[in-house]
């Protein structure tokens, strides 16, 4: 079932479903959020699990916000209550003791509402086993490039709200961040995630290498966006980092794609890699 349009059977609400025709043992479950301003489809071409479903058993949720004004974005208890809804109604659809590992995938304001229901959200922190942040924020912060911003139409000012200083997450998860080379000023080298579970210095893992581009940028900003904001999509090469020997099977890995910003859709390559170490890490939350 790839593409599938997905009802969450509490509220009403679709959302896109890309999963195995059956349930089967081994999946691991995604919930894939955009990010501010953005929609469902549009995240299912920026970071396309929906390709890997087969290959990495995978069921991929990618759901679409409520709230519209004054822009798209995750907030409130009805967002939370969809999200809570569709990853009850996956597992018991695909049924529990298939589901190996229970995952959020967020992309910007997306990766920042992951990082908020993992820690408050005790249904998420009971659940997930692993956060892939998509430039969506770091635990042990990366700081942003000088100047970095949504770019703006020439004499237009921004009238989008602040956010919160993101909090530290409280439940025990693996944790994968990957960000465009131009959002940062640089990557840190060495992560608290990673001291929590007494995981050694990080160690440079075999770069990746795209000769095929992401399947989407964003559009809308075309004609003045910005190298840290992203450009049309492109091959390209990612720089990862792993923190070997985490404790209790967790994975905690850093990934920067060079000469790329915010939007640029992730190539098949990166995209795999990533999933890659989503599926190795340890699951079995949803089990006990």
């Amino acid at each position: 079932m790839i593409g599938t349009t997905a009802t969450d059977d509490k509220t009403g609400r679709k959302f896109y479903l890309d999963a195995p025709d059956k349930p089967r043992p081994g999946l691991t479950l995604i919930l894939n959020l955009h990010g501010g301003g953005s929609v469902g489809a549009w995240q299912r071409a920026y970071f396309p699990a929906k390709d890997f479903v087969e290959a990495c058993g995978l069921v991929v949720a990618t759901p679409s916000c409520a709230t519209k004004e004054p822009f798209r974005r995750w907030v409130g208890e009805a967002d939370d209550t969809h999200l809570r809804n569709v990853v009850t109604q996956l597992l018991d659809h695909y049924e529990r003791a298939n589901i190996r590992a229970v995952w959020l995938a967020g992309h910007s304001q997306g990766g920042m509402t992951s990082n908020r229901l993992l820690s408050e959200d005790s249904f998420f922190i009971d659940h997930v086993d692993g956060w892939l942040s998509l430039s969506g924020g770091r635990i042990g912060a990366a700081e942003r490039a000088p100047g970095f911003s949504v770019p703006l139409p020439p004499g237009v000012t921004s009238t989008l709200p602040r956010f919160p200083p993101a909090p530290t997450p409280t439940g025990d998860f693996s944790f994968i961040y990957t960000t465009g080379e131009h959002e940062i000023a640089a990557l840190p080298e060495t992560s608290p995630w990673a001291d929590k579970y007494g995981a050694g210095p990080r160690e440079r893992m075999p770069d990746i290498v795209d000769i095929e581009p992401g399947q989407i940028y964003d559009t809308t900003r075309e004609t003045y966006s910005t190298p840290g904001w992203g450009l049309k999509p492109g091959p390209g090469t990612a720089q990862a980092w792993i923190y070997p020997g985490a404790r209790d099977g967790r994975v905690i890995a850093d990934v920067v794609r060079m000469n790329k910003g915010h939007t640029e859709g992730l190539e098949p390559h990166v995209t795999e890699a990533l999933i890659k170490l989503m599926v190795s890490a340890r699951g079995g939350k949803v089990k006990g």
